[in-house]
């Protein structure tokens, strides 16, 4: 029953992708959605590429509008898909007829339409199991559509869907992967990412600032929260053991996220740990640094391997940025034996040091 909810977001959406391209109109019926321009100069392919990273889309179609008359969409058909039917040997037609009065059925449309273009291409064939091309014509109230196979959309839900969270957004292959996964989820973000000048370099913060730049596409705008986390380091290494440093790096890094959370009025926390894959990542290193929160905190990767995560990233576009040789704060402070099997009674012992607060 919230259905519209969905749909009304989806729709805000579109309109603000489309906006600096040109003026569209854009509406929803039966959860499909339209954009059609309004002007004739605007770049369609930039507008088919803005809407391609939209999140909530299972697939979309460029599509020929044409008068509902038959041999106008045949005509129609013939012009627009002439070059894909060229190349082919089999093809379908699908026809959709939401415009009740017009004359033909969906399955003689499909029938009148198929038989035209065999006629025009003879060399093609139907097969109505496994075509190579299939032919879309839909019958809408005020116009008739025609276009091809449709390109697979990005999926998930409409982003701010989901609520809101906070993303520990590090320099590495993986934050950006797990933040492009809750985005997915329609989830609206905010990033953090601590910074511990002069231990890592105003590159470093700036190569973070262009992975947010390239997950913009996908998770629309976005905050970064730059975060002053050296002093906090340097206590750490005057007065805890060297082998908790990471781990109660992260504690802290836990704490200050929270805070920025309930400050932008988030739900949830965002890391992209994944289980076993670096010392600080196992069940008991997660507990221990997810003990010092009360949001939820989500973990997107936690059953991924680098592979999955490496290719996910090559996907979304934020790879090659995030192999650049920058070190990030945490790097930095690695110790050289960390714990991997923490009780949470030493790190509450090795804070007791510090002041928290």
């Amino acid at each position: 029953l919230n259905r519209n909810q969905f749909e009304s977001a989806m729709m805000k959406i579109l309109r603000y992708r489309l906006k600096t391209v040109g003026k569209f109109r854009v509406y929803c019926t039966q959860s499909t959605f339209y954009m059609e321009p309004e002007e004739e100069d605007i770049d369609m392919d930039l507008a088919f590429d803005r809407v391609k990273t939209v999140f909530g889309l299972a697939a979309l179609s460029r599509a020929v509008v044409c008068e509902k008359d038959f041999d106008t969409i045949c005509q129609t058909a013939e012009d627009y898909l002439g070059d894909s039917l060229h190349g082919i040997r089999t093809f379908k037609v699908e026809a959709r007829r939401a415009d009740k009065s017009f004359p033909m059925t969906s399955i003689q449309l499909s029938q009148y339409v198929g038989g035209e273009l065999n006629e025009a291409f003879p060399h093609i064939q139907a097969d109505m199991h496994h075509p190579e091309l299939t032919v879309h014509v839909e019958v809408r109230d005020f116009a008739a559509y025609v276009h091809g196979d449709p390109a697979p959309g990005a999926g998930g839900l409409p982003v701010g869907v989901g609520g809101k969270a906070v993303s520990l957004l590090s320099g590495g292959i993986d934050s950006p992967v797990a933040s492009w996964m809750m985005a997915k989820r329609g989830v609206a973000l905010e990033m953090v990412h601590f910074f511990s000048y002069p231990y890592t370099s105003p590159e470093a913060k700036d190569k973070v600032l262009t992975l947010a730049q390239l997950l913009t596409p996908w998770c629309g705008r976005l905050t970064v929260h730059v975060v002053p986390f050296t002093k906090i380091q340097e206590q750490l290494r005057l007065h805890c053991p060297e082998a908790l440093f990471t781990l109660l790096m992260r504690r802290f890094m836990m704490r200050i996220s929270e805070r920025v959370a309930q400050r932008v009025g988030a739900h949830g926390l965002i890391t992209g740990e994944s289980l076993g894959q670096v010392a600080s990542q196992t069940m008991e290193a997660m507990a221990v640094t997810g003990q010092v929160c009360t949001l939820p905190v989500f973990r997107p990767l936690v059953g991924m391997d680098k592979e999955e995560i490496v290719r996910t990233a090559r996907k979304i576009g934020t790879f090659e940025t995030s192999i650049l040789p920058y070190e990030d704060c945490c790097t930095v402070f690695t110790p050289r034996h960390p714990k991997t099997h923490p009780k949470l009674e030493e790190i509450t012992e090795a804070e007791a040091a510090l002041d928290i607060e």
